[in-house]
């Protein structure tokens, strides 16, 4: 029995001899794009609740390892991959000095590493030896062309620069019909992603929603829609149910039982956030319509359906209307519901579009809510053309997706306080009117306003604010932390500002930093928290 130990240990030494452990360094990653777009394709949704509970960011370094670099390591001979990292972009792999270091011929091939030290110092070995990306995604970079005014005029383009594009969210949109969504290419990136969720057609009763009026797709292209250069919707990596509620063939109050009907089958699949541009007032039969008086917030039918389910946690949308030049200019069902948040529209220069309806409701109530650019928005056409149209129709879908991407922010925060944080960011919120209610909202500001109307933050964590920031940020403490070390660094891990503060001096120069994107670490006894932070 001792010789054959004696034979194994033999063994085993010749082996450690001829064979050398290292790790492998990737240069990049991709095709990181498509989990960006999808990231339940790699990490599970309570990993998503988790980080996003925390205010944890997705990294880079949360995506997946490139499949095609791996397999060409796996296939080259004399290499065992043996472990694999995705938060360090590496393997770990075994096989001889020679095979291991044939594997620089690799263009994607940053570098490798030897467990044995002594081997290194024969290696040419960078500087910076950090597989960290030094680039964010596209979400950083989105191209808007002629569509960047109506998402800049509310400060999306700086939540979306956050890496805060809808991821999360999902949203219903009522309408007359979303033909050749399935085909065209601006919705390309969301049958790509499975953005899609499903739909329904209660006109016809049928189960194919890419049917029926251009309307609909010209709406979800404000949000959804993406073809880099042209039309970038606000709410990109949401996720979409579409229901077909509207007959383009009648003005029916079947119509809005049809709507009701979608927002609780709305309500039944987890849908966020509800935008409808359908308006009820009158109908073909002039006994069926509606009259001022009846803009009372709770009197119509899709008015109470649109109030129950905000009652159910979800945000609802409607368009203000188009009749702000008629005789009947007021905002209609089911705008006018108490509980539903109706968006008119303006111009590229802030100033009112003469269409938009205007308020006040029958029983006094601020209507519209708000405001967002209807005159010639940039969207998508039924043939895939980017094109301007103009209406209500389109401020509401583009509000819309930018309030997808503010409950992406703070996902803890009830339907209300969302709401309230948007109304307050506002800039005519201390003093509405009835024609631009409390204005154009500022979705940077209303970022801030969320988080610190966060309990969770605010018992929890650390809040950084603003966050994009131009000079200074602001720190504010949880419960039962009065200090704390703040830390600021690059790309490359280096230590650019660390500062000491406390509850009463939490205010951090940035002035010294280029613009860019920052990540930051806060310590305070043995508690830690990290994020990123943008200057511009």
């Amino acid at each position: 029995m001792k010789k054959i130990l004696l034979i194994l240990t033999f063994l085993v030494s010749f082996v450690s001899f001829s064979q050398e452990d290292a790790w492998v360094y990737f240069n990049d990653k991709p095709n990181s794009d498509a989990f960006f777009n999808n990231p339940l394709s790699e990490l599970s949704q309570r990993a998503l609740d988790r980080r996003t509970a925390q205010n944890i960011a997705l990294f880079l370094n949360d995506a997946p390892l490139e499949a095609t670099y791996v397999s060409q390591i796996t296939d080259t001979p004399g290499i065992t991959v043996m472990a694999r990292s995705k938060w360090l972009n590496c393997l770990h792999i075994r096989g001889s000095v020679t095979d291991i270091q044939s594997l620089l011929v690799f263009p994607f091939v940053n570098h490798v590493h030897f467990a044995d030290n002594s081997l290194n110092s024969k290696m040419a070995i960078p500087a910076t030896i950090s597989p960290v990306n030094k680039q964010l995604d596209v979400q950083v970079n989105f191209d808007y062309g002629t569509s960047a005014n109506q998402i800049q005029m509310l400060n999306g383009h700086l939540l979306h620069q956050a890496n805060y594009t809808g991821t999360g969210k999902i949203i219903a949109v009522m309408d007359a019909g979303f033909p050749n969504v399935n085909t065209i290419a601006p919705f390309q990136r969301l049958r790509d992603n499975n953005q899609i969720l499903g739909g329904y057609d209660y006109v016809n009763q049928s189960d194919n929603f890419y049917s029926g009026f251009d309307h609909g797709t010209m709406v979800l292209s404000t949000m959804g829609g993406y073809v880099s250069g042209q039309l970038v919707g606000t709410a990109p990596d949401a996720k979409y149910y579409l229901y077909i509620t509207e007959d383009v063939a009648s003005e029916n109050p079947v119509e809005e039982s049809n709507w009701v009907e979608a927002a609780e089958q709305a309500d039944r699949v987890g849908v966020d956030i509800i935008t409808t541009s359908l308006g009820y007032f009158a109908f073909d039969n002039g006994n069926y319509g509606h009259t001022y008086s009846d803009m009372t917030g709770n009197s119509a039918f899709a008015s109470q359906g649109a109030n129950i389910a905000f009652t159910k946690g979800i945000i609802v949308l409607a368009s203000a209307g188009n009749e702000g030049n008629s005789s009947e200019p007021h905002v209609g069902v089911p705008a006018e519901a108490i509980n539903v948040l109706a968006i008119g529209a303006v111009k590229a220069d802030r100033s009112l579009a003469s269409f938009s309806s205007v308020g006040p409701s029958f029983d006094g109530r601020i209507k519209p809510d708000v405001m967002a650019q209807g005159q010639s928005s940039i969207l998508s056409d039924i043939s895939g053309n980017i094109v301007a149209a103009s209406g209500t129709s389109f401020s509401c879908p583009i509000m819309a997706g930018m309030m997808a991407c503010l409950w992406q922010v703070a996902p803890n925060l009830t339907n209300q306080q969302i709401i309230d944080a948007y109304k307050q960011s506002c800039d005519r919120f201390s003093s509405p009117d009835n024609e631009y209610g409390y204005g154009i909202p500022d979705f940077e500001l209303a970022l801030t306003i969320a988080n610190l109307s966060s309990s969770e933050h605010k018992k929890d964590n650390f809040v950084v604010y603003p966050n994009p920031t131009s000079n200074s940020v602001s720190i504010s403490f949880p419960d039962n932390y009065t200090n704390a070390t703040v830390y600021f660094y690059n790309t490359l891990g280096q230590v650019l500002i660390e500062k000491t503060i406390s509850t009463s001096v939490s205010n951090v120069s940035l002035e010294a930093l280029n613009s860019g994107v920052y990540f930051y670490k806060i310590e305070s006894n043995s508690f830690t928290q990290s994020g990123k932070i943008i200057k511009e």
